[in-house]
């Protein structure tokens, strides 16, 4: 199948609201999707990955690089490739990796009153740690907003894309695929929840990100992908409930 670039002029980035009127379950992807990568995160999480990798294995940094980007490719994450092929303890990998600075990282209010204002629950659904997501959501200011992370250990160290993840995660949260939508930077990571039932929203960078490759940060036609927006903020604005008046 032919991909196109879903990102055009005519391509309106703010939803039909009726189009989520269904939705009681907000499930949100954490890295890439609840902030923008100018604040550095993820870059920080992949340095530190590769230097991991350097000094377990001894490798220089171009090596240490290859060999990330090898198990990446097969396992779906770094840590799922060590673990299989070599035993690594992934509590002592995502320690060293989520050690990053976060002083780039702004609070943002208006996502957090788009996020309060969506009818339902809201939970994150990472390949990360919960610790991470809770430092990045927290210093965003809108960790209070979720009812809970289902992270990479409750995943069992199953990394999304893989169906069984989503399916744990529906199952724990009691979450209704028919009555829920996804946000998520990365395509794939879109297909088992739209297969399952759930509202996919890709969401993508307002300028190209360096630190990522191209193929993570495509925008595509393709069935799986309801809605794209390089603006989560605004995208979610239309879908909330206006505040309570007070008499």
């Amino acid at each position: 199948m032919n991909q196109k670039p879903i990102i055009s002029a005519a391509t309106p980035l703010l939803p039909n609201a009726e189009a989520f009127a269904h939705v009681e379950h907000w499930v949100f992807d954490l890295d890439n999707t609840l902030y923008s990568h100018e604040a550095r995160v993820w870059p920080q999480v992949d340095e530190r990955i590769t230097l991991f990798l350097g000094e377990l294995f001894g490798l220089d940094g171009l090596s240490s690089r290859a060999l990330q980007k090898y198990y990446y490719q097969r396992y779906g994450t770094t840590l799922k490739g060590l673990m299989e092929e070599h035993g690594v303890n992934p509590d002592d990998f995502l320690d060293f990796a989520h050690q990053i600075d976060l002083s780039l990282l702004d609070p943002n209010p208006a996502l957090g009153d788009a996020i309060a204002a969506l009818p339902g629950r809201k939970l994150i659904l990472t390949n990360g740690s919960r610790g991470h997501a809770e430092n990045v959501a927290g210093k965003l200011g809108i960790l209070h907003h979720f009812e809970d992370i289902f992270d990479i250990v409750e995943a069992g160290f199953l990394p999304k894309p893989e169906r069984a993840t989503y399916e744990h995660f529906l199952a724990k949260h009691a979450v209704d695929p028919s009555r829920a939508a996804m946000f998520e930077d990365i395509e794939r990571n879109l297909l088992v929840p739209s297969a399952l039932g759930m509202k996919t929203v890709l969401i993508l960078p307002q300028t190209p990100d360096p630190f990522r490759e191209a193929w993570e940060q495509a925008a595509i036609e393709a069935g799986h992908v309801h809605h794209v927006t390089t603006d989560l903020t605004g995208f979610l604005t239309p879908l909330g409930r206006p505040p309570k008046l007070s008499r």
